[in-house]
């Protein structure tokens, strides 16, 4: 049985990178989508002429009963889920203190704790059934580098990366690991235009990331070759924390 990959918010980014990446190591790929219907079904185009296997499911991750009928979808057409990536994201403003609300806040919440929360619960049984599984949550190090007028995006990837953890303790005893993936600023298609020089500068390996470097990390989670690494957050980020 060929194992099954779902990769959230994959029509473009470093979803779509990831997901022709782990079409490539032979895996039935799920391509999710919210809104872009067109890119997600130009990702799964590209993975069925390289040879592999996917298909497109629109839902919203952050909303249960989407959450249930994608899950349930993926499973009676390609299989139960045995690799679920957690990648998909919303806007991240720039919000100075004295203008922060609690629904700020939420808003954060709701991709990088609610939807893990509803994904997870939903490939579980699959998972256990099968007897493992693998959880790679796409965080980010700006938890390590504070930057100002990001609390509340930072309070949720902080608190994504500390639930993978306990996760990681909970769910070993199936064969399930967690793990979370941190890149730093890895430009693309919405970065279009910025300027990296600044940033650039401050990278010991002397490059900006790619979404390929990403997708290796999560490749490698993926493969049997990680399947003694859970509770980890592994940052790609060419040493810039």
């Amino acid at each position: 049985m060929t194992a099954v990959a779902l990769v959230t918010g994959a029509s473009r980014g470093l979803g779509a990178v990831i997901a022709r990446r782990l079409a490539a190591d032979g895996l039935a790929v799920a391509v999710n989508y919210s809104r872009d219907a067109d890119g997600a079904a130009r990702v799964v185009d590209e993975i069925h002429a390289a040879g592999g296997a996917a298909e497109a499911f629109g839902a919203d991750v952050t909303h249960e009963p989407d959450v249930a009928a994608l899950v349930a979808g993926v499973t009676e057409r390609l299989g139960p889920v045995h690799v679920l990536v957690v990648n998909a994201t919303g806007q991240q403003p720039s919000v100075a203190l004295e203008d922060l609300t609690w629904q700020t806040h939420l808003d954060q919440l709701e991709f990088f704790v609610k939807s893990p929360t509803l994904l997870v619960q939903a490939v579980l049984p699959g998972m256990k059934e099968h007897g493992g599984g693998r959880v790679i949550q796409i965080g980010s190090d700006i938890v390590d580098r504070k930057l100002p007028g990001m609390s509340a995006y930072i309070a949720a990837k902080g608190a994504q990366h500390a639930i993978t953890q306990v996760w990681a303790r909970e769910l070993g005893p199936y064969g399930i690991t967690a793990n979370v993936v941190a890149p730093g600023w890895i430009p693309v298609e919405r970065h279009a235009g910025l300027d990296e020089s600044d940033y650039l500068v401050e990278v010991p390996l002397g490059r900006m990331g790619t979404p390929g470097d990403v997708a290796a990390a999560v490749s490698f989670l993926a493969s049997e070759g990680g399947a003694f690494v859970t509770g980890q957050r592994i940052t790609v980020n060419g040493g810039h924390t």
